[in-house]
């Protein structure tokens, strides 16, 4: 009975020692845990708190601006607003209720919902853009139940607008939002997945200094997200204005002149500094189609066969009797011809079995008056005298078969000089006279841009300097490529005779300073000819140089493209700038 008794005063002795074993035994691990929550992962739990407590508000940046020469806003910013949803708030067994709300709520398609929800899924979980340029009203249901929309929310954004449409689309270019691809690549240099950025024109070259630098709120929330103070602020850098060249009325003339031809392009240009005054493309496209993404409709017919999306400024062409300007420096250069030499013109030219026709026979005439009437004869004979050496040596040092400098580099063609290494190397056959008679008068292997044979018309206007075409201005390139005081005179008068009693009568207009140009219709059969024309104004101390193509466009130059220089021309000297006047530049 002792021995009972004393077992179990033992027993109950060791009750409080194995609660207290018990009790240390959680006390340690708690604190173990306290030690590793606080001191091992404190800073990763800290971070996590942060994030539910605090969130950075995106501030978009305002893309800046482009401007014409004289102020006129030629592309600028609109605020909108879009519909997205976040893909991990959002699970497949949620989203019929939360699609049918936001179809119901917004008047949306249930249909183009689901299409943009799935080509919008990503690995990454970035958000989903369902539907952009919601209008004010749908805006403002949205934020009266967006309580009961969790995983969905309205965003403003800043899109890229075109205020004049498709007016100097291929100059000025076009925005659009990066891709997952190109993110992974962006991202170090301050993009977001919002962004967009230039893809052509203007827009892609200068976008370092268009785009500016995002921005953004550090708030504080509440358990309902809603926001209780602002913890920090930094405003959006706006991205720089950039004051272009262009001319936006002589850049509308362009675009109306096209009008009357399905396909081609305009160049005009001061010939003493090279800077583009305007410059127009046909087929052209909307700008604006890209701000909010081309449907699939639209996507296609930006791809059709004529390619409105390609510059046929920066695309190269048969030149045709315009490259019989680069005869004549070959001529005169190589010292083979004199300044008053004279050259047999007929009605056919026949050469190893063949004859070449002409449209008119003026007998022994000199170099002004073969320009001025285009007379084909002339110009085999000098071809034939002068050879491929001399001929593409002179074409070479106008500038042709290389890029002229201008910003939009990548988009430009280099055209194409089919001398007598490229004919070996890419026909694998040797050159022949019959080589040289067609090169001489444009309708050989030969590809020149209008820009390119801008740049051939300033440097004959200009007194011999070779300009750098620019959209910008900047310290630019000019060359001086040494013509003798001879040749440039006989190509001014000769350039002159055309459109007092040439190619190109229709130009010698009493409302217009004297002008100097040339014509040129280039055969490309099976379909229509081509039809150019390029020249400059006043005669005497030019300050505008204009080359007009029309591709493809049936006539002549002097009935298609003339008429095209005359309307710029009108309206360029209708204004009466003598500010622009500038001295014809020599060398010094």
């Amino acid at each position: 009975m002792f021995s009972s008794s004393l077992h179990r005063r033992t027993g109950q002795g060791r009750q409080p020692l194995v609660l207290l074993l018990v009790v240390a035994v959680f006390a340690g691990a708690m604190l173990a845990r306290l030690v590793v929550l606080q001191l091992v992962q404190g800073s990763h739990y800290r971070a996590l708190a942060d994030e539910n407590r605090i969130r950075l508000m995106a501030r978009n940046p305002v893309r800046g601006r482009l401007l014409d020469r004289h102020g006129q806003v030629l592309a600028t910013s609109r605020l909108t607003y879009s519909l997205y949803i976040q893909p991990r708030e959002v699970t497949p067994e949620r989203w019929p209720a939360l699609r049918d709300q936001l179809v119901a709520l917004l008047a949306l398609s249930p249909n183009e919902l689901e299409r943009r929800r799935s080509e919008g899924a990503n690995a990454e979980g970035f958000r989903i853009l369902l539907a952009a340029n919601l209008k004010p009203e749908q805006v403002l249901r949205f934020r009266e139940q967006s309580s009961a929309l969790p995983g969905a929310e309205v965003d403003s954004d800043v899109l890229r607008s075109y205020p004049h449409g498709s007016l100097a689309a291929h100059v000025l270019g076009y925005t659009s939002g990066i891709t997952e691809e190109e993110y992974a690549q962006l991202q170090p240099k301050g993009y977001r997945i919002r962004d967009r950025v230039g893809r052509s024109g203007v827009e892609k070259v200068y976008e370092p200094i268009l785009r500016g630098e995002w921005g953004g709120q550090q708030v504080e929330v509440n358990a309902a997200g809603q926001v209780q103070r602002i913890l920090g602020d930094k405003p959006a850098k706006p991205g720089k204005d950039l004051r272009l060249t262009l001319d936006l009325e002589l850049q509308r003339t362009a675009e109306q002149a096209l009008n009357g031809v399905r396909k081609g392009a305009i160049v005009a240009m001061d010939p003493q500094t090279g800077a583009i005054l305007a410059m127009a493309s046909r087929p052209t496209f909307n700008p604006n189609l890209f701000s909010d993404g081309p449907t699939t409709l639209q996507w296609a017919d930006l791809n059709r066969p004529d390619a409105p999306l390609l510059s046929r400024a920066f695309s190269g062409f048969p030149p045709a009797s315009t490259f019989k300007i680069v005869t004549s420096i070959a001529a005169l250069e190589s010292g083979l011809y004199q300044p008053d030499s004279k050259v047999l013109t007929t009605n056919s030219f026949c050469y190893a079995g063949l004859c070449y026709g002409d449209h008119g026979a003026h007998g022994m005439i000199g170099f002004p008056l073969a320009l001025a009437v285009s007379s084909n004869t002339f110009f085999y004979r000098v071809g034939l005298r002068v050879g491929p050496e001399q001929l593409f040596k002179a074409a070479r040092r106008m500038g042709y078969g290389q890029p002229t400098g201008i910003e939009l580099a990548a988009e430009e063609s280099a055209g194409l000089l089919g001398d007598p290494a490229w004919k070996k190397a890419a026909l694998g056959e040797p050159w022949t006279p019959v080589d040289s008679i067609t090169s001489a008068i444009g309708q050989g292997a030969l590809q020149v841009t209008p820009l390119q044979m801008a740049r051939l018309y300033a440097a004959v206007a200009n007194g011999g300097w070779l300009v750098t075409p620019h959209l910008v201005e900047r310290p630019t390139r000019r060359q001086w490529i040494g013509l003798k005081a001879d040749t440039l005179r006989v190509l001014r008068q000769g350039l002159r005779m055309v459109v007092t009693e040439g190619t190109a009568r229709l130009l010698n207009e009493p409302t217009l300073p004297a002008v100097a140009g040339k014509t040129g219709t280039a055969e490309d059969p099976p379909r229509p000819d081509h039809a150019w024309f390029g020249g400059y104004a006043p005669a005497g101390r030019p300050t505008l140089v204009i080359v007009a193509f029309g591709e493809n466009s049936g006539g002549y130059g002097g009935t298609v493209a003339a008429p095209m220089v005359k309307a710029l021309m009108t309206t360029w000297f209708k204004a009466n700038r003598p500010a622009d006047a500038k001295p014809t530049l020599r060398p010094g």
